[in-house]
């Protein structure tokens, strides 16, 4: 399976989180960011065209090279700077307390370890600074769950890891990070797909 998820996947996903649903969701993920911003799971680049003006510098964490390559005009686009910054956000080659805020955006569904990963966002964060997230997961409706149980061990092999069922709240409560915003609903579609996350968390 790793041609689907090196050379196939990447593209599919471009594809698939690029709607006008998730591109009005992207605007709202990432109002307020400010400063220099740690984006974990950048993808193709797709959260550029949504960064506010205040934003001075992106720094990219993409384990992806296919999906770093989609991002390129993206970000020559962007009159931004963007370097990327590591493979893992599980373990961040970066100094403590060094970013403004860190973005994530369908990114902790598939993070092999999200409580390291989460870890490790609020250790480089600076004192104030804030998680902005904007995720799928865990639906607190008994049905929707038990489909989304149901469907995972097929759903994770065919979307490279991805986890229908993770309850991102309670990951982000137990990282140590206090949850300041937090709206939970479903996307168009399937339920057991579209049960999501938009918020925001700041180092206590």
């Amino acid at each position: 399976m790793a041609w689907w998820r090196e050379r196939v996947l990447p593209h599919l996903i471009d594809r698939l989180l690029a709607t006008g649903e998730v591109c009005e969701l992207r605007d709202r993920v990432c109002a307020g960011l400010s400063g220099e911003v740690l984006e974990v799971g950048f993808g193709s680049g797709l959260n550029l065209a949504h960064y506010p003006a205040e934003v001075g510098g992106v720094w990219a964490v993409e384990p992806a090279d296919l999906a770093w390559r989609i991002a390129q005009p993206r970000i020559a686009a962007a009159g931004i700077p963007v370097a990327r910054a590591g493979l893992d956000g599980a373990r961040l080659d970066l100094p403590d307390d060094r970013y403004d805020a860190v973005l994530s955006t369908f990114t902790m569904c598939t993070i092999p370890d999200l409580d390291a990963a989460l870890a490790e966002i609020r250790r480089v964060l600076r004192p104030g600074g804030t998680l902005h997230f904007l995720e799928h997961g865990r639906s607190p409706r008994a049905k929707v769950a038990r489909w989304q149980d149901r469907l995972q061990p097929i759903h994770g092999r065919l979307a490279g890891g991805c986890h229908l069922n993770r309850p991102v709240a309670d990951h982000v409560r137990r990282s140590g990070l206090e949850i300041k915003d937090l709206t939970t609903f479903y996307m168009k579609g399937p339920k057991f797909f579209g049960y999501t996350f938009l918020g925001q968390a700041g180092v206590v």
